[in-house]
């Protein structure tokens, strides 16, 4: 992991990657110190498949970020494409987006846990219809944040860089 100068932050996410939630908090990563972003689009089998464009995820947050964000798409099944992004890309943190605890497969298959173990810190950040949690910080999860207004609730890995 770099030492020293910007943080270098994986961002994790598919359909969640452009929701007020996660642009907040890039947004806020940003503002606390130096940062530089990448997100990582998972288990995407075609670019045409995407549920929107990786390209217009990108432009959201680099917005949030006040910069450029790399942009990635994998194959690969989630972990296994956080396992290679983290290996070739050297992270310092993770930063996982999913979508609401009862529809979230990343959440079922215990995804945060996962990457955690890489040696990694990750932070979730779950679409919620309950306003009271959003932003999960690991080791496993000990902060909620609970100041978010309910209107910003929404509900180099193999393959392409943009």
């Amino acid at each position: 992991m770099p030492s020293g100068g910007a943080r270098r932050t994986l961002i994790v996410a598919n359909r969640t990657a452009g929701t007020p939630l996660l642009l907040q908090e890039v947004e806020r990563r940003a503002h606390e110190r130096p940062t530089t972003f990448a997100l990582l689009i998972p288990n995407v089998r075609s670019r045409s498949s995407d549920d929107w464009t990786l390209e217009s995820a990108v432009s959201l947050l680099e917005r949030a970020a006040h910069g450029p964000v790399e942009g990635i798409v994998s194959d690969a099944d989630p972990f296994q494409a956080v396992k290679h992004a983290l290996a070739e890309g050297n992270f310092d943190d993770v930063l996982i987006s999913t979508l609401p605890n009862r529809v979230s497969e990343w959440l079922r298959a215990d995804l945060p846990h996962k990457v955690q173990r890489l040696g990694v810190p990750v932070t979730v950040i779950s679409q919620e219809e309950d306003p009271a949690s959003a932003v999960l910080e690991a080791t496993w999860w000990p902060t909620r944040i609970r100041d978010q207004p309910r209107s910003t609730r929404a509900g180099r890995a193999p393959g392409m860089r943009i």
